[in-house]
């Protein structure tokens, strides 16, 4: 059976955005399964929302409660993680954080686990795997390859990343679907025939569909998408992945992870006025950098947590990934309880509560790693940037900060929604504000776009008016997708190189990652804060403290925001977006076109030789930061997240050379002709010459993306030397076959020169914490000279390294059995 997608007239979708929102639509497109019939999940929740929300009492430890609407034989296991949670706490003989209690009552081998925070390598058994759809296409690839009928662990595939921003939310969707069809077909019949989830371009952003269906405390997931922990504010451990640890989980084999320190965060107090949860990671990301939470899960915890909403601690730990967090997570509270009964999950609030003493909370007298108190009674909107999210700015130093640093003053765009921050709360609080300007006759100064996280959250606020308010404002309405967040708008306001200011309520803003512009300086804030500054048009805006004019020239202040944590009337679950797997899987057909430029079938990586390597050139020494943006951008690029051959195309042309301080611009060491890095690295590789990067401090900080090593690694590359990795990164290297290995001694960063070539000694006796040795032969002819090199590699992972990578590795396991 071949599934294929079927389109609807352009003028139904329109409808859906700019209709009657009570109204039920088909299908943005739909799935021919004439074997089975689709589950809604749309109308389930629909159904219950409708009979109101029951108390469901009667629930013992001994319950079967499914971890969801749309799933039927997946059963939440508490009893089991309490068991293996006492085991540890038995072995240990101390108290343990929440983040702790979770962690361990999802180990594999709970008896025989070495746990020592920040130096053990845990094996987990998550209960559930997220993926987007960028990311998905090389994951299902690489799952493909194991040659197994279905996924053994429950998966979903969200379509949030390929929808760029251009006209408005019906008319990008319709594009998108159009231009997408070869990806969608494939994720659609590569999901059904694997036993996968199925979410459609417009269902919404990843984060915020986890979160609505999914997410429940006590959980542990997996996702192939850097800001995946948005769930911990449900009370549960939700954790960034690369790829290949998503392939591993799919296929049965437990997920390893380094035992992470515990960061506990501290809030005292409440938020008032105009200060909102964004804040709290705001002022925490200007507290620890970006990488101050590197090998860490940030658990918050005191008389704070309690004041405010769910989806408000989701937008902190979503916003958590940029200090570099394995995760974050809040403590099991009531406002929990009320946002699974307001998504029509009631029971499993109830069957939590059973356990909340003895698993969903902390022991008294935990210790933590390190401690950082927050007095929410204090705290100050802020803005941070731009080019970096822990440039932390209080909105009452902005215009002393802004003026001095030469920011341009002009807001020319202010930018809400996006998987951080478009919750209910999050548009009822911005539209608000937009109300009160209105009431004076006052209208945006800036452009105005507005990006419902899920079909759910853009059908609500259609109906109870919010959507109305934005789009009289002269807000622009998106699409249920990442957009701009992730690079995907084509901006037609300015010109790129122009030097200008936009300020979103999204999460990261890395040179050039909004709009494809080196100039643009992006701010991120909260929804309320990006709507202040979009009706004022100016970066000095202060709406605590300074005046607007009204249509009539009278000045008056701004009220502060107000808004609904959860509808009165309940969600409108909006549009049917979920396909579920068929009956009948086996004649499921999954559709490559042979002669795709986006899809391509994976070849395995060859196996190390067993060699030590000697006299590799050094493909790039970057310097200054270099993210995943820099190493495989996104935007125009992520039509090609399917095909590696054309995706690496793209490999370190955003890395500044530290010869000449150009990007894509690197000299070939033995043409000595200057060419983009990607050329360069290929002419290496068909040469047969291996090559090494130099890199500097948290190297591949950022998104989730194992394109970034996949493609270094189908490039011909040895290794990547930096000063530092941030984690994912590093994990997606060691799974690719490619050594992430780190100076010990930073001096040796500014030492060693673009134009020097490498030995790397001591791989025929690479162990778990013993140093190998990098030597410099400089290429001005002095004597060569040693340094050690480190690396994290543990027993299981240089197997990878001899292997070739991770894949081939479980392959070779599996042929031996």
């Amino acid at each position: 059976m071949q599934l294929v997608f079927t389109g609807i007239p352009g003028d139904r979708i329109r409808d859906i955005y700019y209709g009657s929102s009570l109204l039920f639509f088909p299908s943005f497109f739909s799935l021919l399964f004439p074997l089975y019939s689709m589950l809604s999940a749309r109308r389930v929740l629909a159904k219950i929302n409708n009979r109101g929300l029951a108390t469901v009492s009667g629930l013992t430890k001994d319950s079967l409660v499914e971890m969801n609407l749309l799933e039927k034989g997946n059963y939440i296991n508490y009893k089991q993680q309490l068991d293996n949670v006492n085991i540890v706490k038995e072995r240990l003989g101390r108290p343990l954080t929440y983040a702790e209690k979770l962690l361990y009552g999802h180990l594999d081998k709970p008896h025989e686990q070495d746990i020592e925070r920040g130096v053990s390598y845990l094996k987990l058994r998550p209960d559930r795997i997220a993926c987007q759809d960028a990311t998905a296409q090389m994951a299902i690839l690489q799952f493909m390859s194991a040659g197994m009928p279905s996924v053994a662990t429950p998966t979903t595939v969200h379509c949030d990343h390929l929808i760029q921003a251009q006209k408005g939310g019906a008319a990008d969707l319709e594009r998108a679907i159009r231009l997408n069809k070869e990806v969608y077909d494939f994720l659609a019949t590569a999901c059904a025939k694997y036993n996968i989830g199925f979410w459609k371009p417009g269902s919404g952003i990843i984060h915020q569909i986890v979160l609505e269906n999914y997410a429940f405390p006590g959980e542990l997931l997996i996702g192939t998408d850097s800001h995946t922990p948005n769930a911990g504010g449900l009370g549960q451990l939700a954790i960034g992945v690369g790829g290949a640890d998503a392939v591993d989980v799919m296929a049965g084999l437990p997920w390893e992870l380094k035992a992470p320190k515990i960061i506990g965060v501290k809030l005292t107090g409440r938020m008032n006025g105009w200060t909102s949860p964004k804040d709290i990671i705001l002022k925490l990301a200007g507290i620890t950098t970006v990488k101050g939470g590197t090998g860490a899960i940030v658990e918050y915890f005191g008389d704070g947590v309690d004041t405010f909403s769910c989806t408000g601690m989701a937008t902190i730990c979503n916003m958590g990934a940029e200090i570099g967090a394995t995760t974050s997570v809040f403590p099991f509270n009531n406002s929990m309880v009320d946002f699974l009964d307001a998504t029509g999950r009631s029971e499993i609030g109830q069957f939590a509560k059973v356990f909340q003493k003895e698993y969903l909370s902390a022991d008294p007298g935990c210790e933590y790693d390190q401690v950082i108190e927050i007095d929410l009674n204090t705290l100050e909107p802020h803005i941070n940037g731009p080019f970096t999210p822990d440039l932390a700015t209080p909105v009452s130093k902005m215009k002393e900060v802004a003026v001095a640093n030469d920011w341009p003053l002009e807001v020319k765009v202010g930018l809400i929604g996006s998987c951080t921050n478009s919750s209910y709360e999050d548009m009822t609080r911005a539209a608000s504000i937009i109300e009160d300007a209105a009431s004076h006759g006052v209208k945006a100064k800036s452009l105005y776009t507005v990006t419902p996280g899920s079909e759910q959250i853009r059908a609500t606020i259609a109906r109870d008016g919010q959507l109305k308010t934005f789009t009289d404002f002269g807000g622009s309405v998106l699409a249920n997708a990442c957009g701009p967040c992730i690079g995907q708008w084509d901006r037609q306001d300015i010109k790129k190189g122009d030097k200008n200011t936009i300020v979103s309520s999204f999460n990261r803003n890395f040179t050039s990652r909004n709009d494809g512009n080196p100039a643009t300086h992006a701010f991120v804030a909260s929804p309320e804060m990006v709507t202040a500054y979009a009706i004022a048009g100016d970066l000095r805006f202060n709406p605590l403290t300074d005046k607007l004019k009204d249509k009539d020239g009278n000045e008056f202040l701004l009220k502060d925001p107000v808004g609904v944590g959860l509808p009165v009337r309940g969600y409108d679950p909006g549009e049917n977006t979920y396909q579920a797997p068929p009956e009948d899987r086996a004649s499921v057909e999954v559709v490559i076109s042979p002669s795709s430029d986006r899809l391509q079938k994976l070849t395995p990586f060859q196996p190390w030789d067993g060699k030590d390597a000697e006299r590799l050139p050094i493909l790039i020494k970057s310097v200054g930061k270099t993210t995943t943006d820099h190493i495989s951008m996104a935007g125009p690029w992520l039509k090609y997240r399917g095909h590696l051959q054309n995706i690496s195309n793209n490999y370190m042309i955003g890395a500044i050379n530290a010869e000449n301080g150009e990007a894509n611009n690197v000299k070939n060491h033995y043409t000595g002709v200057y060419s983009g890095v990607p050329d360069t690295a290929a002419a290496y590789r068909d040469s047969g010459v291996k090559w090494v990067v130099i890199g500097g401090e948290n190297f591949g900080e950022g998104s989730s993306r194992e394109h970034a090593a996949l493609e270094p690694r189908y490039l011909g590359g040895f290794a990547i030397i930096t000063k530092s990795f941030a984690r994912i990164h590093e994990t997606n290297l060691k799974k690719q076959g490619l050594l992430p290995l780190n100076f010990t001694d930073l001096a040796a960063y500014d030492r060693i020169q673009p134009d020097d070539e490498v030995d790397i000694l001591g791989l025929t006796e690479l162990a778990p914490g013993k140093n190998v040795t990098l030597r410099v032969h400089p290429a001005d002819g002095s004597p060569a000279w040693d340094t050690p090199l480190s690396h994290t590699y543990n027993s299981e992972q240089i197997e990878w390294f001899k292997y070739g990578s991770a894949l081939n590795n479980m392959a070779a396991v599996k042929a031996s059995k």
